[in-house]
């Protein structure tokens, strides 16, 4: 590994960090040993998520560009790129030799860590209509109803709407009733459609920032731009810290398209603006022995 453990030379209870996994998108095409295309959304194809062969993530200067782009029926797709794969996503009932059996074929995944800290590199989209994340899933969140063995998803960032980014979250036990959802700022959270929107923060646009996580056995806590965002989180009440190995999303969506599977009006502004979510690295350390 050639990066250096930058902000974060930490030494905590007498271990430090060490670099055990990167992509600093060198070169000219993605490196697909270390990411897939995220396809499907909960079970079903996700039309508007890009696949391969679309062209919507381009790597050049050092960055991948995650970009929004026009298929020939009309619609729009942009990227989601995974180190690993949610079983939820590959649920798909099929039967065979009397079994039904109800997942996908499934492949390994392409990295996974628990505990250390984690740090994406990357200049935010600029337009309406779409939005990026940086974060962690467990390949069975909500399996089953100890976060510690099902997992936590860490949304270290998610900007939906140009110039500003909401509290970091985090979930656990799945989608159903048993839900739960607690922040990095411990805000209160308020079900409901405006809920996401309801505390978030500024950042400026055209200029790198990087997002970073650090994932210990008794909290989580987020940096932004090297400095700590929030409170330490997991160990209070209806909080939790998950024991899983969990893998990296870097990833972009469409708005619209889950509400009534069209395209928002402002994702055709975006896509003729040429908008980019640009990613210059993303980077996992680990804790010595």
């Amino acid at each position: 590994m050639v990066f250096q453990a930058a902000i974060l030379a930490f030494a905590i209870g007498g271990r430090e960090l060490v670099p055990v996994w990167a992509d600093e998108f060198e070169g000219d095409r993605l490196d697909e040993t270390k990411w897939s295309y995220r396809t499907n959304f909960w079970g079903k194809e996700a039309t508007w998520f890009a696949r391969p062969e679309d062209g919507a993530v381009v790597v050049s200067n050092g960055c991948a560009h995650l970009r929004i782009v026009k298929t020939s029926d009309g619609g729009y797709r942009s990227p989601q790129l995974q180190t690993g794969g949610a079983l939820w996503d590959e649920l798909s009932p099929k039967s065979g030799h009397g079994v039904v059996w109800p997942f996908n074929e499934r492949e390994m995944p392409k990295f996974a860590f628990r505990y250390g800290y984690c740090e994406c590199r990357a200049k935010l989209q600029s337009h309406k209509g779409w939005w990026s994340a940086f974060w962690l899933q467990a390949f069975a969140n909500g399996a089953t109803l100890d976060p510690r063995r099902s997992g936590v998803e860490c949304d270290i960032m998610e900007s939906f709407e140009p110039g500003r980014h909401i509290v970091h979250a985090f979930h656990y036990n799945g989608c159903g009733k048993e839900y739960r959802k607690f922040n990095a700022q411990r805000a209160p959270y308020t079900p409901g459609p405006e809920s996401a929107w309801k505390k978030s923060y500024p950042i400026s646009l055209g200029e790198f920032h990087t997002f970073g996580l650090l994932w210990e056995p008794d909290g989580y806590t987020v940096f932004v731009d090297g400095v700590q965002s929030g409170h330490k989180v997991g160990r209070g009440e209806g909080e939790a810290v998950s024991e899983t190995e969990e893998f990296i999303l870097v990833s972009t969506e469409l708005m619209g398209y889950r509400r009534d599977g069209q395209p928002d009006p402002e994702v055709a502004n975006a896509y003729e603006a040429g908008d980019e979510f640009v990613v210059d690295y993303v980077r996992v350390y680990g804790f010595s022995e």
